[in-house]
């Protein structure tokens, strides 16, 4: 008869085995010896189990937002062929189609100043009206086509809108709204003058119309990182989740006599210029953000 010491927990403990041989003792201890190792083999395969699971978390949350981004991307690329494809049209028949119109309205505009035919005057002005509405309409198809040729030149992004800030009070103004331009300290920039003076205002006039009276428009220039930023924000309600994921598709708006070119003329305007458009909205107002990349 053995006594054998084991010690658990720390404590040593007295049990009482009979051994007939020297084998059955050692036995005995390899036994103990395997029971310890199992043991810890079982925590460091939990361990592992557990790293790995992290692993496996932060892998599939990466998985996840690259496949978010591959659907933003099929997005961005969809709407950038269907502007390829109006811009393809708009090459094609938009003179075609403006010069009918424009005859038309020359001949209106001759018969409403006939003595005879004055009765009908109101009816001359609407027409003429529409006339003006769908050249209009036709402009921004032309604006629109890829193939017309941009002229760039190097030129600060503050002065232009300098040139341009006149004009957006005034509008501001006649309707009841506040505009403020907060230019920062800014590199010049190869651009096409007439092409980012359409985008500027496309943008403020949009946020001009989405606001109430007293509401104030902010344009302001500033260097985030590799980008220079032109930024216009208004006090708006904001954007509705489902119009934000239509915004740029031609033909969309929400106003009602809007043509829905404007924006996607934004998007087409700085795909020209290689920079990104980034819209954050709220129930405070909405930014458009035109980020170009630095010359440098």
């Amino acid at each position: 008869m053995f006594k054998v010491g084991l010690k658990k927990n720390g404590v040593l403990r007295l049990i009482s085995a009979k051994f007939y041989s020297v084998e059955d003792w050692e036995y005995f201890v390899n036994m103990r010896r395997e029971l310890i190792k199992l043991k810890e083999d079982r925590i460091n395969l939990k361990e592992v189990l557990e790293r790995r699971t992290e692993e496996l978390k932060i892998e599939f949350k990466k998985r996840a937002e690259i496949e978010q981004k591959l659907v933003v991307l099929e997005q961005e690329a969809a709407k950038l062929e269907r502007f390829n494809v109006i811009g393809q049209l708009a090459a094609g028949l938009g003179h075609e189609v403006r010069n009918p119109l424009t005859t038309i309205r020359g001949f209106l505009q001759m018969l409403q100043n006939k003595e005879d035919l004055h009765t009908y005057k109101s009816y001359f002005d609407l027409m003429i009206e529409e006339l003006d509405r769908a050249n209009l309409i036709i402009s921004d198809f032309l604006s629109l086509a890829k193939n017309k040729p941009s002229e760039f030149t190097r030129q600060c992004l503050n002065k232009l809108l300098e040139n341009l800030y006149p004009l957006l009070q005034a509008d501001a103004y006649s309707q009841g709204k506040k505009c403020v331009f907060e230019p920062g300290d800014i590199a010049e920039l190869d651009i096409d003058p007439n092409e980012i003076t359409q985008l500027v205002l496309n943008l403020a006039r949009n946020g001009l119309d989405a606001m109430r009276e007293d509401g104030c428009l902010t344009i302001n220039t500033f260097i985030d990182g590799r980008y220079i930023v032109l930024s216009v924000r208004d006090e708006g309600k904001g954007i509705d989740t489902e119009n934000l994921l239509k915004l740029g598709t031609p033909f969309f708006t929400t106003k009602e006599n809007g043509t829905g070119l404007g924006v996607p003329m934004c998007y087409s305007i700085a795909d020209k210029h290689n920079a990104l458009i980034d819209v954050k909205t709220g129930p405070d107002g909405t930014t458009f953000s035109v980020r170009f990349p630095h010359p440098d």
